[in-house]
C-alpha cells in the first residue's frame, strides 16, 4: 500500500543555543544509540542554512536525519483501500451503539441498524474509545489533549520537517504543502475549533519562519484546512493495549496520545498475535489494564 512516508529528516530549530543543547541532550539521552543524533548543534548563520526556510532568527539547531513523515488522511484511505481489495468488508457511517455478550465474550456489535455477528472486537478509536469500553462495563479515564494544525504555501517552502523547540510547534512538508500544527489544549473530548488557537500556533511559527503574515485577519485567505483533534491520553502517559478484564475475546488499544500513527502498526502486529493465540505477548505487558487500578 501507500504509506506516503517519507524520510526528509527533522531540524530541530532555536531561538537560543543553550536551548538547543539542552534540548539535543535529552534526545540523545532518549535515543540511546537506537538511532542517530547528532553530537552538537550548529550556531550563527549556519543554523539557517540547515533548512532555507528558516529565518535569520534561529540561532541554533540541530538535523535528525531519517525522520519520517507521513500525509495521516491519505495514509488512511490506503489503508481502507489495501484491506478492501484484500476482501475485508469495512461499515462506514455506522455508529457503534453497543454489543451483545454471551457467556463472558461478545458475540455481536451493534448499530443503529444491524447487529454484526463477531468472533472478537478490537476497541481503538481513539477519545471514542470510552464510551465503546462502558457498553463493557469498563472506565478508561482517557483525556482529550486537542491539537490544531493547518496548510498554507511557503516561499520557501521547508524541505524538512521543522520542530520550533521553544514554541513546541511543528512544520512538515505535507502533500505539496507545508502542514503546521501544535498545541496542547484540555478542554474536554470535544472537535469545537478555537480560532485563537490557530492564531496562537501561526504566531508563535514567525520566530522560525519570518513573517510569512503581517495580520491575523490575514491568515483566513493564507490558510487551508484548519483542523482540530483530540489526542488520547491516560495518566501514566502510556496507552493500553490488552484484553478487556471480563471478556475473552474483547480487546483495547488506545491511549497513544501523539504517536498513534507511528505506533499503530507495531500496536496491530502484537495485539493480532494477542487476538490470534489467547497469549499476551511480552511486548504489550507494560500496556495491561491492571497498571490503571493500581
Amino acid at each position: 500500500m501507500d504509506t506516503t512516508l517519507t524520510r526528509p529528516g527533522m531540524v530541530h530549530a532555536f531561538l537560543s543555543p543553550a536551548e538547543a543543547r539542552h534540548h539535543l541532550a535529552l534526545q540523545r539521552e532518549m535515543a540511546d544509540g537506537h538511532y542517530p543524533v547528532p553530537d552538537d548543534i550548529v550556531t550563527g548563520t549556519e543554523a539557517h542554512l540547515l533548512d532555507e526556510a528558516l529565518s535569520p532568527a534561529v540561532r541554533a539547531a540541530y538535523l535528525v536525519a531519517g525522520e519520517g513523515v507521513v500525509d495521516p488522511e491519505a495514509f488512511a484511505r490506503a489503508l481502507g483501500e489495501a484491506l478492501a481489495a484484500a476482501g475485508v468488508k469495512i461499515h462506514e457511517n455506522a455508529e457503534v451503539t453497543g454489543f451483545r455478550t454471551a457467556g463472558g465474550r461478545v458475540t455481536a456489535l451493534r448499530t443503529a441498524d444491524t447487529e454484526l455477528p463477531c468472533s472478537a472486537v478490537v476497541v481503538a478509536a481513539g477519545m471514542r474509545s470510552p464510551d465503546l469500553l462502558g457498553f463493557l462495563g469498563h472506565r478508561l479515564p482517557l483525556q482529550a489533549g486537542k491539537g490544531y494544525s493547518f496548510s498554507v504555501d511557503l516561499d520557501p517552502a521547508p524541505r524538512h520537517t521543522l520542530y520550533f523547540g521553544e514554541r513546541r510547534a511543528v512544520a512538515s512538508p505535507i502533500g505539496g504543502t507545508t502542514r503546521i500544527g501544535g498545541t496542547m489544549e484540555l478542554s474536554g473530548n470535544n472537535n469545537r475549533l478555537d480560532w485563537r488557537r490557530v492564531v496562537a500556533v501561526a504566531l508563535a511559527s514567525r520566530h522560525y519562519l519570518g513573517r510569512w503574515f503581517d495580520d491575523p485577519d490575514d491568515l483566513v485567505g493564507l490558510i487551508r484546512d484548519p483542523w482540530v483533534g483530540g489526542r488520547p491520553f491516560l495518566p501514566d502517559g502510556l496507552p493500553v493495549i490488552d484484553r478487556v478484564p471480563g471478556h475473552d475475546n474483547a480487546f483495547a488499544a488506545t491511549g497513544h496520545g501523539m504517536l498513534g500513527v507511528t505506533l499503530g502498526p507495531v500496536t496491530g502486529h502484537r495485539l493480532a498475535e494477542y487476538v490470534v493465540t489467547g497469549r499476551r505477548p511480552e511486548a504489550l505487558v507494560p500496556f495491561g489494564f491492571d497498571r490503571l487500578r493500581s
